[in-house]
């Protein structure tokens, strides 16, 4: 459905320790980077970017948006808040089910030093 996604950050360098630590636990790696520019997927398929507002105004986080990234099972969820957390970032919502979506429905969500909001989710039932 989506191409990629891009998440603003004033100083995407300071968040590549972030990034590269939290995405791995999802099997995520670097696709390429660049001054101002984080960038984690592949040239064919999805990805996402971490850059400087194009405005070149301030970074400010979006209020009721979020990025959620595909876990490929409920441990890489777990992986994905513990590491984050250890990374700097905050919670906004420890790993769990969440049948309120779907029956198997397993989420965490945080938000990386730049108050950017960010979940793992995982739709199977397999642990």
């Amino acid at each position: 459905m989506f191409s990629h996604v891009t998440i603003g950050a004033d100083d995407p360098e300071k968040l590549e320790g972030f990034y590269d630590a939290v995405l791995e636990t999802l099997g995520i790696s670097p696709f390429f980077k660049l001054p101002g520019t984080l960038s984690y997927g592949t040239a064919a398929g999805p990805k996402v970017f971490v850059l400087k507002p194009f405005d070149g105004k301030a970074h400010v986080p979006g209020n009721g948006g979020h990025v959620a990234f595909l876990a490929p099972d409920r441990a890489a969820v777990d992986a994905f808040h513990a590491k984050a957390l250890e990374m700097g970032g905050t919670s906004e919502g420890a790993p769990g089910l969440r049948p309120h979506y779907h029956p198997n429905y397993y989420g965490a969500y945080v938000r990386d030093p730049a108050g950017n909001k960010l979940q793992a989710v995982c739709h199977s039932k397999k642990g």
